[in-house]
């Protein structure tokens, strides 16, 4: 791949169904900005940190089932220039005044917009669920990443639960039917698509290369800190990182797969991770984070840290050297810290099989949905004839990186799954990591929300409590 940094091939995107040129699109020009500058400005900036959708767009995508699947993203967080060669359709390309898409009329006739800054948002959410494969019924979470400040939510339920299926002649819908063309190579200043793996790497040596994937941290980073690196590597279509296997004994899971991606392709085949990825902020940050982004970053407050924590996954990490595996209690360093070398990235994760048969995810936050956890607890336990066998605990939230809970899990092996049995491990799970005191909760709160995890599953398992 040519490091010139003049544009080349691909260097334009389909909107609407118009091509239109990507010339002089490059970091930090976000999608969102780029696509308001050619007149399109349904979309909104509200928040610039993926958190409100008013900035949402949909984006042609490789199906799961069906050939292209439309996807909704934050155009707010997506590098303009990771769209050449895609095809994005915004709430002006779904109809016009004079004839308005399904969803804009369920909208319109049911009072869901109120002062409209939200509303091509929330249309362009709900028009991805719309020609959802296989739709039934509405899923309500497709619209937990937008957010109304007139709270006009229930008209907007209301339309959404109006729409029916597509007409067999809706153009979206039969695009769909058709696989989107591969995106292609495209390199401009400071940002880089490589088609292969090795390209990859290479351009990753160079100095000042970042990778990027779905861009909801780095996105976060250039938007509201200002964070500029020298040259973003996009990751997110190798197909080397993008897999996922059950074979001798492990889930092999890409790094490149996005959450919503991973959680359909794994089927239900890792439980703990479907506690998870309802609570992982909202659809449309999963339709864009990526499971190895979240590791790569070394937040101490994701939300799949604590879970592949409990589940003992080891990462497969590449390089220009080759591979190479490093357990993930071993990978974390320090705050935003890792072993992850210069120019290496994460291949796949391992999830090694049988799971445990007790597995659970607490999320203590603010709000249910949509939010950064205050404290992160997952369980993997074996529990045979009401004793203990087994036990796995990872914690997030509560040190300076995601930590497995060491103390509490040998004071809870062999010990009865009772009240009492569990004390000593529920009194050392309370001291575990070194809780701070920030604007999401105290230190003391955390601690007491550590000293409730354990007596809390054990209600959930033995009482069919559920919170």
């Amino acid at each position: 791949m040519s490091t010139d940094p003049a544009p080349g091939p691909g260097a334009a995107v389909t909107v609407n169904g118009a091509a239109r040129a990507l010339l002089g699109a490059q970091p930090p020009l976000t999608a969102l900005d780029w696509l308001r500058g050619q007149g399109l400005t349904g979309a909104k900036e509200g928040c610039a940190e993926g958190e409100c959708g008013a900035c949402a767009v949909l984006l042609a995508k490789p199906g799961i089932d069906a050939p292209t699947e439309w996807t909704a993203i934050n155009a707010c967080l997506v590098p303009a220039a990771a769209l050449a060669g895609q095809e994005v359709v915004t709430a002006e390309g779904l109809g016009t005044p004079d004839a308005l898409h399904p969803v804009q009329h369920e909208m319109a006739v049911r009072g869901g917009s109120q002062c409209g800054y939200c509303t091509p948002g929330f249309v362009c959410s709900m028009a991805a669920e719309y020609y959802r494969p296989g739709r039934a019924s509405f899923d309500h979470h497709a619209l937990s990443g937008n957010l109304c400040r007139c709270t006009g939510y229930r008209p907007i339920v209301d339309a959404a639960e109006a729409l029916g299926a597509p007409a067999a002649d809706d153009p979206l819908a039969v695009r769909t039917t058709t696989a989107p063309p591969p995106v292609p190579q495209h390199r401009v200043a400071g940002w880089g698509r490589p088609a292969t793996l090795d390209e990859a790497l290479s351009l990753l040596a160079e100095p000042g290369a970042v990778a990027v994937a779905g861009s909801t941290d780095l996105g976060v980073e250039a938007n509201l800190r200002g964070s500029r690196p020298g040259l973003l590597v996009a990751i997110d279509r190798l197909d080397e990182l993008r897999g996922l296997s059950v074979a001798d004994g492990v889930v092999e899971i890409g790094s490149a797969l996005t959450l919503s991606e991973a959680e359909r392709r794994l089927e239900g085949r890792i439980p703990l991770l479907d506690a998870v990825f309802p609570q992982f902020a909202s659809r449309l940050i999963r339709n864009g984070a990526t499971i190895g982004g979240n590791l790569g970053t070394g937040s101490p407050i994701g939300d799949l840290p604590p879970a592949l924590l409990a589940l003992d996954a080891d990462l497969v990490m590449v390089g220009r050297d080759g591979e190479r595996t490093v357990p993930l209690t071993d990978f974390f360093t320090g705050y935003r810290r890792s072993v992850r070398q210069p120019g290496e990235l994460i291949a796949r994760i391992r999830v090694p099989l049988p799971l445990a048969t007790t597995t659970a995810f607490h999320k203590i936050a603010k709000r249910r949905f949509d939010d950064i956890s205050s404290v992160a607890v997952a369980f993997a336990l074996d529990i045979e004839a009401g004793t203990v066998r087994r036990a796995a605990i990872g914690l997030g939230g509560v040190a300076a990186t995601p930590i497995r809970a060491t103390a509490a899990e040998r004071a809870l092996v062999g010990r009865a799954w009772t009240p009492d049995g569990i004390a000593p491990a529920a009194t050392a799970l309370a001291e575990a990591g070194t809780p701070l005191d920030d604007h999401r909760a105290s230190a003391a709160y955390r601690t007491a929300m550590l000293g409730q995890a354990l007596p809390r599953l054990l209600a959930e398992t033995t009482e069919g409590v559920r919170s």
